[in-house]
């Protein structure tokens, strides 16, 4: 039965509490303080060319070895304190942190980590163009090792998503079965069902992806790129924004890549907070995703930080380029 259009998140996820035996209500609260922490972001968002010094650099370099904006730090120090004594995660891991942010020293077995990329696309903040964050959620397997848990494939994910703020904010995420897509009502302050059960396209009309890198991609990404520009029907999107380039493919269908270079071969985004939320959205809608070679949710970490080349969006084209990288090597 399809859920009605219209209702609350806050609703939808009590909804779906009620399906599962034994549920304790940790799991719902978890992704209401998501929606919380996207809310507050998405305030500070719509007025920061009207703040002074909300934009721009905060002089600092992350563990990406990145300059860290003031919006970057702001998204992320805000994902922290909506999960600060809830006592509902026990370790959070962030793209601008160094090591995990310890929430529960004593983490039971079952308990909860999350993931997250606070604020991708924040470069384009300046200009004013649409940002994201994904966040993935797991369980914690090891009573010892808190760390050891976190380096799980992402198959093995209970949740994953991602907040879209654009000309409107949008949460979209799975628990495992469908994909459902929530847009902020701001007047109400709540997140309402917009996107019921969305499905990629077996096939798209569109490719993303970086083209200032092609020389120094491989013959084989290069003769598949070529071969998507020259087909009839295709046309070129590409914002910048990883959240905001999946989020059209997830709807329109097509491909998004971005793969590694000679000089980076294992790309530049990263596998635990990136790559797998939003290789589990597109699978859970009927898409896939891989590096190429292999599926991204089979990976098995081995750093926090680990980068991946990515290729994801409607079987149709992500399948073709798999056949493209696994043809005869091109000279």
């Amino acid at each position: 039965m399809e859920p009605t259009r219209g209702i609350t998140l806050h609703n939808f996820i009590l909804q779906n509490q009620r399906k599962q035996p034994g549920a304790t209500g940790e799991f719902s609260a978890l992704l209401i303080q998501i929606s919380l922490a996207a809310r507050v972001i998405s305030r500070e968002l719509s007025r920061a060319g009207l703040i002074e010094e909300a934009l721009g650099f905060t002089g600092d370099i992350n563990v990406q070895g990145e300059e860290v904006r003031k919006m970057d730090e702001y998204a992320n120090e805000t994902f922290i304190r909506a999960f600060r004594d809830t006592g509902l995660i026990c370790v959070l891991v962030s793209e601008e942190l160094e090591g995990p942010e310890h929430l529960i020293q004593a983490c039971p077995v079952g308990g909860y980590s999350l993931l997250i990329d606070p604020l991708d696309g924040s470069s384009n903040l300046d200009c004013d163009v649409t940002v994201g964050s994904s966040f993935a959620v797991l369980r914690q397997q090891h009573a010892i090792s808190p760390e050891a848990s976190l380096l799980q494939p992402g198959v093995q994910q209970v949740a994953a998503g991602y907040i879209l703020y654009g000309p409107s904010t949008m949460m979209v995420y799975s628990t495992g079965d469908e994909v459902n897509g929530f847009t902020l009502d701001a007047g109400i302050g709540e997140f309402l069902l917009s996107h019921p059960h969305i499905r990629i396209p077996e096939k798209g009309k569109y490719y993303s992806v970086n083209e200032a890198n092609y020389q120094n991609w491989s013959p084989q990404i290069q003769a598949y790129v070529d071969h998507i520009k020259s087909a009839k029907g295709y046309s070129g999107r590409y914002v910048g924004s990883l959240v905001a380039d999946i989020h059209r493919t997830l709807l329109h269908g097509g491909v998004f890549l971005y793969p590694g270079t000679a000089k980076n071969p294992e790309g530049k985004l990263r596998l635990l907070y990136e790559a797998n939320p939003l290789a589990y959205i597109l699978e859970k809608a009927g898409g896939k995703a891989t590096t190429g070679t292999e599926r991204i949710l089979d990976i098995v970490p081995t750093q926090l930080h680990q980068r991946v080349p990515v290729i994801m969006g409607s079987p149709q084209e992500v399948s073709l380029a798999e056949q493209y990288i696994a043809g005869p090597a091109l000279v």
